[in-house]
């Protein structure tokens, strides 16, 4: 009996170290491929930052023709909301985050009379929201984790162009904000129409005076200037959205590597007490036989 414990036991322990062994390698890789997401971060900054600060000019230079897209309506009658999940799991909490406050989010709208538009990127969120009973008008995935510029401009075009053509009121985004590796917060963004916060107006520098005089007029330039900031915003949260399931990952696996080790060690204790106990059990065995026939003669 406790030999055959002991065969059982040994496979455990064998099975326990194989996948100690994946999780290892996974953790490795992510830890290895974050520093590279996080300069992908700092060098699309400036980037966004600009496109931010030209948007904030035209909109503080003629506020009027921009109301279109800084003004909310007091009504929103159809919203659409993009939602950043993963392609894949074992990230730790990073997906059920997202994919939980976007759907308290569609929620929320809808108990407002709100009609709500719902696209995602990443491949886990279309089957959660569809289990759900929530429709999924467009899925984009496959790229998530390596995004390209390429990727963000496919999804502002499908966001924007059905607001600059009056079709939707508000264009909302769920995604994760990377502060440091140790904080990434789920964030709900506006991204139309304008917020200040997405389009500051810069302030002179000090001892300096002037005036930004746009070519074509604001309103036309502003028609132009809305997609690319879109693709500019949505391109930083695919960006922080890869750091942020990066991470994740890595202290997924590491947690898993360590109950690995951890239940290996209590296996492997386990296994070594049922040895024990064979051979106590064969050794009295032995005795016994051996006083019997002690006794016998």
């Amino acid at each position: 009996m406790a030999g055959g414990q002991e065969r059982v036991l040994r496979r455990r322990i064998r099975s326990v170290n194989s996948t100690r062994k994946i999780t290892k390698a996974m953790e490795l890789i992510a830890a290895a491929q974050i520093p590279r997401a996080l300069a992908r971060i700092a060098a699309n900054r400036p980037y966004r930052d600009a496109v931010r600060g030209i948007v904030g000019e035209a909109i503080e230079a003629d506020r009027f023709s921009a109301r279109r897209l800084v003004e909310l309506p007091e009504q929103v009658e159809t919203a659409s909301v993009l939602v950043i999940s993963g392609d894949r799991g074992l990230s730790g909490p990073y997906n059920n985050q997202n994919l939980r406050a976007g759907e308290r989010l569609v929620a929320d709208l809808r108990a407002r009379g709100t009609r709500v538009r719902l696209a995602v990127a990443g491949k886990k969120a279309a089957p959660y929201y569809r289990f759900r009973g929530i429709d999924v008008e467009r899925s984009f995935a496959g790229f998530v984790e390596r995004p390209s510029y390429a990727d963000a401009q496919t999804i502002a075009r499908y966001l924007a162009a059905p607001f600059m053509e009056g079709e939707v009121d508000q264009v909302l985004l769920v995604s994760t904000r990377y502060h440091s590796a140790g904080r990434q917060a789920v964030e709900v963004r506006q991204l139309l129409p304008f917020v200040a916060e997405e389009a500051p107006a810069e302030a002179p520098a000090e001892g300096l005076s002037g005036y930004t005089e746009f070519e074509p007029e604001v309103a036309k330039l502003l028609v132009d200037l809305a997609p690319r900031a879109i693709e500019s915003e949505v391109f930083s949260a695919l960006l922080e959205g890869a750091a942020a399931f990066l991470t994740g990952q890595q202290r997924a696996m590491a947690a898993a590597t360590e109950n690995a080790d951890e239940l290996a060690r209590t296996l492997t204790r386990k296994m070594n007490q049922a040895r024990q106990d064979a051979i106590t059990t064969e050794i009295m065995e032995i005795v016994g036989g051996a006083e019997a026939l002690r006794s016998g003669k």
